[in-house]
């Protein structure tokens, strides 16, 4: 997140560019090649057309909080794929600790939904059909199918697999529900690619729930000719686990030295998985025309520390209260999470809010 308040705009549905499907992002693999993203075995279980979102698209991965997800891998992990065969996933739930456990649940469902299809169901016409079965309305249903970009992608058959779902913003009567997830479809020659993305889900409260109005999926930026040094390093290190959009972001260029430098640092003592950098994220605070520091790429979202969700009420509380100091000691100056903390270095450094309550955000100035 950018600041205390929750997040509104982002860089939007399809917009500013169009996706870089099957750039150097996303890797192919065909039967017989030695290597590509370890594919992931799933286990476990868990939980108003606004502005638009920041963008991106990539292949990495990470595991959810409350639910069955991937294993958490090092964003340069690669490993021989011994078929075309798509892996399995699991759906996505809330666990305990949610604020708003129906809000999550309609954004995730309705993603994993248009995100995967089986063979000779590819479309937006299609995917329109698999929201109205959710109980959409139909013309709203097509809008957003319409809305979906490259949760449709190119692949005759696809999987998708959340990997986290954290707030963008929450408010008594909407919502920006951030849905991290890794996809993989087979395309016509039978080769699987494995990719994924970033979208915010907008949601607003009716009488009967949680209804999903509006869809931004993240919109991929090339990765940069010449990598910097702290790019390689984030990229290379183990304990920085990233997700697609995440990946993508660092690969691009557009995550300030600053961010690279404390998540280096961080890492030095603490395995975080990363949910947002920059693509994917509102673009202002949400409820607000305040612009967020995550789409300039000042800012990074940690949803697990050391392989407990800051969201799960059974993380300790220690755990989490240091690894936000330490994020304001390797020179973030609003850190927000789910624990207020005193004795920061200005009256506001520290923060926190239903918004931040299922992870910490670590902003700074440049």
């Amino acid at each position: 997140m950018a600041a205390p308040p929750a997040h509104p705009a982002a860089t939007g549905p399809v917009g500013r560019r169009s996706l870089l499907w099957g750039a150097s992002s996303v890797l192919i693999w065909a039967t017989g090649c030695s290597n590509g993203t370890k594919a992931p075995s799933s286990t476990g279980t868990s939980g108003t057309t606004g502005p638009q979102t920041a963008s991106t698209t990539a292949a990495s991965t990470s595991a959810t909080s409350t639910t069955a997800t991937a294993a958490p891998t090092s964003s340069t992990a690669t490993s021989a794929r011994p078929s075309t065969t798509l892996p399995a996933t699991a759906p996505w739930r809330p666990g305990a600790g949610e604020i708003e456990p129906a809000a999550k649940r309609s954004a995730v469902t309705l993603i994993e939904a248009l995100g995967s299809w089986r063979a000779g169901q590819a479309g937006e016409r299609r995917a329109a059909a698999r929201a109205a079965a959710l109980g959409i309305p139909a013309a709203l249903a097509g809008h957003l199918a319409s809305q979906a970009g490259s949760l449709l992608g190119p692949g005759d058959e696809a999987r998708l697999q959340v990997i986290d779902a954290q707030y963008g913003g929450l408010l008594t009567d909407t919502a920006s529900v951030l849905v991290v997830c890794r996809q993989w479809s087979r395309n016509g020659t039978g080769a699987v690619i494995d990719g994924g993305t970033t979208v915010d889900v907008r949601l607003s409260r009716t009488g009967s729930g949680w209804s999903v109005t509006a869809l931004h999926p993240a919109v991929s930026e090339p990765a940069a000719p010449s990598p910097t040094a702290s790019t390689r390093a984030v990229l290379a290190r183990s304990a920085i686990e990233l997700p697609p959009a995440a990946a993508a972001d660092i690969r691009s260029g557009t995550v300030h030295e600053s961010v690279l430098q404390a998540m280096l640092r961080l890492a030095d003592t603490y395995r975080m998985s990363v949910s947002v950098v920059r693509s994917g994220h509102p673009l202002d605070v949400f409820g607000t025309s305040r612009p967020s520091d995550h789409p300039v790429g000042r800012a990074f979202d940690v949803w697990r520390i050391d392989g407990h969700p800051v969201v799960d009420p059974a993380t300790p509380r220690a755990l989490i209260t240091a690894f936000m100091r330490a994020a304001a000691a390797a020179g973030s100056y609003n850190v927000g999470g789910p624990v207020l903390l005193t004795g920061g270095m200005t009256s506001n450094q520290f923060f926190s809010d239903d918004t931040h309550h299922d992870h910490v955000h670590i902003g700074f100035p440049s």
